[in-house]
């Protein structure tokens, strides 16, 4: 799907407050209701919206500690992998997981727990149990400088409406 101006413009929106209403956004964005309705649900249904979601802020819920966990696997083998990637996605404490390169470790963890209590408990009691995990290295957050979902759109190509230069011409059957 080709972007324009005002998709871009619907989306930051939306990225700002994904529940602002229909009729705030098109005001902002100069569309009636209707077209800003029927962009939005364009850009759900090409899969550019994933979803939209309620962001809360972990301390006030209590909980208070950030791990970056780097995970090394014993064998880098498709199943390896999908065993322990089918078991992670069941730890609500894990909020991010990938698989990364260019490092020793091949996983890398983001998890939210109330401390270090039950830091400990969630990594010697499910970590370190998974089948093929060898080597946990932890890191912990002292202060979060940046902390965004919103993507840099800026610097997303869009599309430009075609417009007639001055060296191109009219067909003669538009002149009459």
């Amino acid at each position: 799907m080709k972007l324009d101006r005002i998709d871009r413009k619907i989306l930051e929106l939306l990225q700002k407050d994904a529940g602002i209403s229909n009729l705030e956004l098109a005001d902002q964005v100069g569309l009636s209701s209707s077209p800003c309705a029927r962009r939005v649900r364009q850009l759900e249904e090409s899969g550019i919206i994933r979803k939209r979601v309620t962001l809360l802020e972990p301390r006030a819920l209590g909980l208070q500690l950030v791990a970056f966990i780097q995970i090394n696997m014993d064998r880098h083998t498709p199943e390896r992998f999908e065993n322990f990637e089918e078991l992670i996605r069941k730890y609500p404490e894990v909020v991010e997981c990938d698989l990364v390169t260019g490092q020793t470790a091949d996983y890398l963890l983001k998890v939210v727990v109330s401390d270090m209590d039950a830091y400990q408990e969630f990594l010697l009691g499910k970590i370190t149990r998974i089948e093929g995990v060898t080597g946990v290295q932890s890191s912990f957050v002292l202060r979060n400088v940046v902390d965004t979902t919103e993507l840099p759109l800026s610097l997303i190509h869009i599309s430009e409406p075609t417009r007639p230069t001055a060296t191109s011409r009219m067909p003669s059957s538009a002149l009459k």
